[in-house]
């Protein structure tokens, strides 16, 4: 795709922008070329308005490894190692990776994030489709997924954590933020949240699940250990802990919220050691058998 000084001056840019243009390429420049130029010369916000503009190409770049300060780069990446990169990773499509992905701010993918490593952004991560990593993933800020998320190890996040589709982890799922699933969330270890919990579906832990306000899912919610949040606990249908179900003080617990009355008794039982002292619906079935 070739791009004109009149065909980017119809996307409005900012006057800088636009003379630095007229400076360097005033008969036009390839459009992977002007944006490999504008992050040369240190221009990586440009580079990423000039791809939110024009979008994603179909250029597959596949090298051994990547070491830069920056990457933009309109179609997908393809890496047989490590991607390590200081500052930014903004793509209209795909990032695969043999080895781990490693950002120091910002990691942003077109389509789906795959490693054969782990996942590591120091600032946030974003992915249009799926986000998979062979060992963990972790993201100092904000974490979107608009498809499914799977981590065979942990998966850290400092900030929101919004997945469109399903959510797997291996091991420990700690956000310091609230927790966001469209569908299901199944964690191998512990499911800790510094906010509200949601999923569309089930949600279900190994260990222990933490929430420090509500927990809420549309199916059931299923523990190794205890359910716990600081404000309600909601399910559509049964919640099951091999040791306590507790609410916030002044809160209910909620089973069979999506289930007929009739029918609790099969679809919205309550296990737990004890009987949750603020049971507000639900079938209450005494301890759960190992």
């Amino acid at each position: 795709m070739d791009l004109t000084k009149q065909f980017i001056k119809t996307k409005q840019p900012c006057a800088d922008g636009f003379r630095w243009f007229l400076r360097h390429h005033e008969n036009g420049s390839n459009y992977q070329d002007l944006l490999d130029a504008l992050v040369e010369a240190g221009r990586v916000s440009d580079a990423c308005w000039l791809l939110s503009q024009f979008g994603p190409t179909n250029a597959v770049l596949e090298v051994d490894a990547v070491a830069a300060e920056a990457v933009v780069f309109a179609g997908s990446l393809q890496v047989r190692g490590n991607i390590e990169v200081d500052t930014l990773i903004r793509t209209g499509r795909g990032i695969q990776a043999g080895g781990s992905i490693v950002v120091g701010q910002s990691l942003v993918s077109g389509d789906d994030i795959r490693a054969g490593g782990s996942v590591r952004s120091d600032g946030s991560l974003e992915a249009a489709g799926h986000i998979r990593a062979a060992w963990g993933i972790d993201a100092r800020e904000q974490l979107r997924c608009g498809g499914d998320i799977r981590a065979a190890w942990d998966l850290w996040c400092g900030g929101p954590l919004h997945v469109a589709g399903n959510a797997h982890v291996g091991q420990d799922l700690i956000t310091q933020g609230p927790i966001e699933c469209g569908k299901s969330l199944v964690v191998g270890g512990r499911l800790s949240a510094r906010d509200s919990i949601r999923a569309g579906d089930g949600i279900q832990a190994g260990g222990t699940i933490e929430s420090a306000m509500h927990l809420e899912a549309g199916w059931g919610i299923k523990a190794g250990r205890s359910i716990v949040a600081e404000g309600a606990i909601r399910a559509g249908e049964s919640l099951s802990a091999h040791e306590v179900i507790r609410a916030g003080a002044g809160y209910g617990v909620f089973a069979g919220l999506n289930v007929q009355v009739e029918a609790w008794e099969c679809s919205a039982r309550v296990c737990a050691c004890t009987k949750p002292a603020s049971l507000m619906s639900g079938w209450w079935a005494g301890a759960r058998e190992v």
